[in-house]
């Protein structure tokens, strides 16, 4: 019996120390609210800004943006005669939704053999990563949202051709990403 104890708890323990429930918090408007749920966030974003001095609210809100916090969020499935799947979109996973090749380059320039794009930590660390060497090499802020995510999404040779230019819906998304950091920022200096 204590075998069996001692066995269901190790089983317990190795699942509570994966990726995550791939489910988001309850109320993702609510800043506040999503660090009280799931204060791992809070700690694992407190840590990128202390180490690549990108905001909380600007990891929150692309984060938002990217996988509505949802753990293993993968992109949709592309269909052949609209019934035969042939494939996902993109290889983007994760918190951070990092393409495998981006992930590649992050666990190679960082060592982080380990890291997981379904664990929040290494999931924003990669952001910060990001970010950071869109700021070095591109001239962009950390502390700006809408032209850190404009590079996110379309990576710093994409952003430094303009590319985004031609994309009125990503431009209106990169907006609304810098409104939801503003309302994170501003919810999370009054909890």
């Amino acid at each position: 019996m204590s075998r069996l104890f001692r066995a269901l708890a190790l089983v317990l323990l190795a699942a509570s120390c994966g990726g995550g429930s791939g489910t988001a918090p309850r109320q993702l408007d609510n800043a506040c609210s999503i660090v009280r749920e799931r204060p791992e966030y809070l700690r694992a974003f407190k840590a990128v800004e202390r180490k690549y001095g990108v905001p909380v609210h600007v990891q929150m809100a692309t984060i938002y943006q990217e996988s509505k916090f949802i753990s293993d969020a993968r992109p949709p499935f592309r269909y052949a005669a609209g019934v035969i799947p042939t494939g996902r979109l993109s290889s983007a996973y994760g918190y951070s939704q990092a393409l495998d090749g981006t992930w590649d380059e992050y666990v190679q320039s960082t060592g982080k053999r380990s890291a997981r794009r379904d664990r929040i930590r290494d999931a924003s660390d990669f952001m910060g990563w990001y970010m950071i060497e869109t700021q070095s090499r591109l001239g962009v802020p950390v502390t700006d949202a809408r032209n850190q995510y404009l590079a996110y999404h379309e990576g710093r040779t994409g952003y430094r051709r303009g590319s985004y230019r031609g994309k009125p819906w990503l431009v209106r998304v990169a907006g609304e990403v810098d409104a939801r950091s503003d309302l994170y920022a501003q919810q999370l200096r009054s909890c």
